[in-house]
């Protein structure tokens, strides 16, 4: 019995946001889906747009996968995560156990094919991009709560913000200008109604 595929369909069961209260609660597998789509349109965004050569397939399976350890971790709120150097590298190795372990469930030769997507190479272009989808993915959540009437957002929206800015990069500060704006919109403004 192939147990890999059941793990990841646990993601569903994870919430995120957990120190924070939310109107709507979101879990990881519906924010790696975000993450993945997020990504694609950046990376569309920099090779379509800016003339760049970055992956989109490796960007995308990269963000796709990029909460799998989190089916055994759960999700650590940012603020424990980030508490410090030693707490955040001792994380990490848990986390690298989590996915070897839920890797380990595949069979060969699909192991071998999926798990170098699983554990993502943090040097490469394309990572880059998948981590301006996973901060710019919550960014969008503060603006949905923020929208509901949620003033506990208010301080993540500014710093995530700030932090999307910081990054400088021509593909994020695109879809600000382009895109950000219409998440503020209803359906029927959305249909033109």
């Amino acid at each position: 019995m192939e147990k890999f595929y059941a793990y990841l369909d646990r993601m569903k069961f994870i919430k995120r946001w957990q120190l924070m209260r939310s109107t709507r609660d979101e879990n990881i597998m519906e924010h790696s889906h975000q993450v993945a789509l997020l990504t694609h349109a950046l990376v569309t965004i920099e090779n379509e747009v800016y003339g760049g050569h970055v992956n989109a397939e490796r960007a995308v399976l990269y963000a796709l996968y990029h909460e799998v350890s989190e089916v055994m971790t759960g999700d650590m709120p940012t603020p424990v995560k980030y508490f410090n150097r030693q707490l955040h590298g001792e994380y990490a190795k848990v986390e690298q156990l989590a996915v070897d372990r839920i890797a380990a469930t595949l069979e060969e030769p699909l192991r071998s094919a999926v798990y170098p997507y699983l554990q993502a190479d943090k040097s490469c272009e394309e990572y880059v991009f998948v981590k301006a989808a996973d901060k710019l993915s919550a960014y969008l959540k503060c603006l949905e709560e923020l929208r509901s009437g949620n003033a506990e957002f208010v301080q993540a929206e500014k710093s995530i913000g700030d932090a999307l800015r910081d990054k400088k990069m021509r593909a994020v500060d695109y879809f600000f200008e382009h895109y950000i704006p219409a998440f503020a919109l209803t359906l029927d403004e959305l249909e033109g109604l």
